[in-house]
C-alpha cells in the first residue's frame, strides 16, 4: 500500500506567518515601531519612570540626602496619604481647585464655541482675528500676569473705573474673589487654542446640512442646536478633557499672583506640592498629594467623557 501524497496547498490559503513571537511583537510593519521608538523612549524616561518613582515615594518615608550618603527609606504604606488627607490646607487646596474647575470649564466651552462660530462667519480679516485670539496663548505667563496685577491691584485700572463699586478688600487680597479671578485669567489666556479647535470642527460641517435645515424652516438657533452642536461634540469632549487636565496643573498663576494667599484662598495642589516637596523638604508628602491629584483628575475626566460622549455611544 503506497504512502499518501502530501496535501497540495491551495492558492486561496493565506500565507503562513514566519518569525514566531518576534514577528508578533514587531507586527507587520517593524519600520513604524522603529520610527516611533524615540517617542516611546521619551514617554518612558520623562513620564513613566518619574511617575513610578512618585508612587514609590508616596508609600515610603523619603527625604533628600547629600549625594553619596546611603539612607534607608522604610515602607510606611498609606501613612503619608492619611497625613495628607488630615491636613486642612490640602482639603482647602482641592476645594479651590473645584471652584476653578466649575468656572473655567463651562466658560471655556461656551466662549470657545461662540467666538469660533462668530469667527467662522467672518468674511474679511479672518486671519487677523485668528492671530489676535491666539496671541495670549503663546505669550509668557509672566508678562500677561504682570498686566493683570496692574489691572486688578488695589490702585489698579479696574478699581479706578469701578470707583465706589470696587470690592473691599481688593481683587488680589479678597479670599472670595481671587480663585474666580484666576479662573477667568486662565480661560482668557488659553481660549485662543480652543477657538482654533472649534473652528477646525466648524469648517468640516457640511453646508448642505445647514441648507437642508433652513429649507425645513429651522431658525438660526434651531440650526445651531440641531446641526452645529452635534457636529462639534467630539471637539467639545476634547476641550473639556484638556481643561480638566489644565485645572490639575494650575501652579504658575497662584504662585505669581498671590503665592497661594490670601489665607490659602488660591492654594492649589500643584503649588502645595512645590511647597512641601521643595521648600519644606517633604517629597514623600508631596508625592502623596500628587497621587491623589492624579486619581481625582482621572475620575473627573472619565465622568466628563461619559457625559460629553454619551450620545455618541
Amino acid at each position: 500500500m503506497g504512502s499518501a501524497a502530501p496535501a497540495q496547498r491551495s492558492k486561496a490559503d493565506p500565507p503562513r506567518r514566519r518569525g514566531g513571537a518576534l514577528h508578533r511583537w514587531l507586527g507587520d510593519n517593524p519600520l513604524g515601531l522603529l520610527l516611533s521608538s524615540p517617542y516611546i523612549l521619551f514617554v518612558v524616561v520623562v513620564f513613566l519612570i518619574p511617575f513610578g518613582f512618585g508612587i514609590w515615594m508616596s508609600v515610603h518615608d523619603f527625604y533628600f540626602t547629600a549625594p553619596g550618603v546611603a539612607v534607608e527609606h522604610p515602607f510606611v504604606g498609606f501613612e503619608n496619604f492619611a497625613t495628607v488627607l488630615a491636613d486642612p490646607i490640602v482639603r482647602q487646596a482641592f476645594g479651590n481647585l473645584l471652584i476653578f474647575l466649575v468656572i473655567n470649564v463651562p466658560l471655556t466651552v461656551v466662549l470657545g464655541l461662540l467666538l469660533s462660530s462668530g469667527l467662522d462667519a467672518v468674511v474679511h480679516w479672518k486671519g487677523f482675528f485668528r492671530i489676535s485670539y491666539y496671541v495670549p496663548y503663546v505669550t509668557a505667563s509672566v508678562a500677561t500676569l504682570a498686566v493683570w496685577i496692574f489691572l486688578f491691584n488695589g490702585n489698579g485700572v479696574v478699581n479706578s473705573l469701578l470707583g465706589s463699586l470696587a470690592p473691599d478688600p481688593s481683587w488680589l487680597a479678597n479670599p472670595a474673589l481671587i480663585m474666580p479671578l484666576i479662573a477667568v485669567y486662565v480661560t482668557w489666556k488659553n481660549l485662543g487654542f480652543y477657538i482654533l479647535l472649534y473652528l477646525a470642527a466648524l469648517q468640516n460641517v457640511p453646508k448642505e446640512l445647514h441648507e437642508a435645515a433652513q429649507l425645513d424652516g429651522a431658525g438660526r438657533w434651531q440650526r445651531f442646536r440641531s446641526v452645529t452642536l452635534p457636529a462639534v461634540r467630539p471637539v467639545t469632549s476634547l476641550v473639556v478633557l484638556l481643561s480638566i487636565i489644565t485645572t490639575g496643573q494650575i501652579f504658575t498663576e497662584p504662585y505669581l499672583l498671590t503665592g497661594g494667599g490670601p489665607n490659602n484662598a488660591s492654594m492649589t495642589p500643584a503649588l502645595l506640592m512645590y511647597q512641601q516637596g521643595i521648600q519644606q523638604g517633604k517629597p514623600d508628602i508631596a508625592a502623596a498629594i500628587g497621587m491623589i491629584l492624579v486619581i481625582a483628575v482621572m475620575i473627573v475626566s472619565l465622568v466628563s467623557r461619559r457625559i460629553t460622549e454619551g450620545k455618541n455611544r
